[in-house]
């Protein structure tokens, strides 16, 4: 699956992301330390968020969440496509620094504007309109953020969050929330470790 979604990508990136793969999963498996753990993004649910992003033609993207830059990479190579803008939000001081090395070894950094701090009081401060959203950080804090960021979304737009199906109580109160989103079409996709996906189209002028 990765040789297909490499064929999107420069020819570089893809060894990139396997090697921030495999190192992910490296240190995952021997940190107790949750905080310091990478807890990337399955390729799969990568890939789709990408083909979502490429197919939707989305230009301005939120991302609550960088950790070392994986999935920010997968996001800013679509949206480079369209010559978008995906603006990602962690609250560690050395995981941003990672993706800020990484994005830059990808060539995308020109893509990404990377916003240091808790997402709750980050998105408070952030102008829309956003036309595709990911929550990819703490589970219990998504509602309230996505509660902030409701009036900033497009008239068209995909909300999309992770770890729908690893992590079902933490992220239930979310999933109530996105369900009542007036106008969104909503369902998990049972790939990875669970993805809500959320769309509403925007309404013709007709």
């Amino acid at each position: 699956m990765r040789t297909s979604a490499g064929a999107a990508m420069k020819r570089d990136i893809p060894g990139l992301l396997a090697d921030l793969e495999r190192l992910g999963a490296e240190n995952d498996a021997r940190e107790t330390d949750r905080a310091k753990k990478m807890l990337n993004l399955e390729p799969e649910t990568a890939q789709l968020l990408s083909m979502l992003l490429r197919s939707s033609g989305a230009k301005r993207v939120l991302e609550i969440g960088t950790s070392n830059g994986y999935s920010t990479i997968w996001l800013a190579n679509a949206v480079a496509e369209t010559r978008g803008q995906v603006i990602s939000v962690e609250r560690s001081v050395e995981k941003q620094a990672m993706a800020r090395e990484n994005l830059e070894r990808a060539g995308l950094l020109a893509r990404v504007s990377l916003v240091l701090g808790d997402a709750t009081e980050v998105v408070k401060e952030l102008a829309g309109p956003f036309d595709f959203v990911f929550f990819d950080a703490d589970r219990w804090s998504a509602p309230e953020q996505l509660k902030i960021l409701t009036p900033k979304l497009a008239a068209q737009v995909f909300v999309t969050a992770d770890n729908v199906l690893s992590h079902p109580q933490e992220i239930e109160a979310y999933l109530k929330a996105v369900s009542k989103l007036e106008g969104f079409d909503h369902l998990v996709v049972p790939v990875g470790k669970g993805l809500s996906v959320a769309f509403r189209r925007a309404k013709s002028a007709a």
